[in-house]
């Protein structure tokens, strides 16, 4: 079992995996200071000078924070864009492989085959 673990672990595919997720949880980090610290607050110099995260219903005890839900909102498109954009710049700049080549097979007809098809043409010439 351990050995197939240690297979499973050094394939370029877990690896890959792992970095990816440490690179976006990175990532994520950055785009939650970049909507929070930047994009909101100029959202809402534009909306009146209103603070997003203050933004909040009361119904008895219970609070429901609408504005933070907007702010993860913003997060979310933001990193989704950001990532279709890298996946597409990558995919563009991947080179592109060339075509495998087409391999035809030419069936040479045997000898059989070919003196019959040469007694049919003259079984054709005399019927004419």
């Amino acid at each position: 079992m351990w050995e197939e673990f240690k297979k499973f672990a050094i394939k370029g595919n877990a690896m890959d995996l792992a970095v990816g997720v440490i690179i976006g949880g990175a990532f994520g980090k950055i785009i939650t200071s970049l909507v929070n610290d930047i994009i909101m607050p100029i959202l809402g110099l534009f909306l009146g000078g209103i603070n997003f995260t203050d933004l909040q219903v009361h119904f008895g005890k219970a609070v429901i924070k609408y504005g933070a839900f907007t702010q993860s909102v913003f997060d979310f498109l933001i990193v989704a864009v950001t990532i279709f954009l890298f996946i597409r710049l990558i995919s563009n700049l991947k080179k592109k492989e060339p075509a495998s080549p087409v391999i035809v097979e030419v069936r040479v007809p045997s000898q059989e085959e070919v003196l019959l098809g040469e007694i049919r043409d003259l079984l054709k010439q005399n019927k004419n």
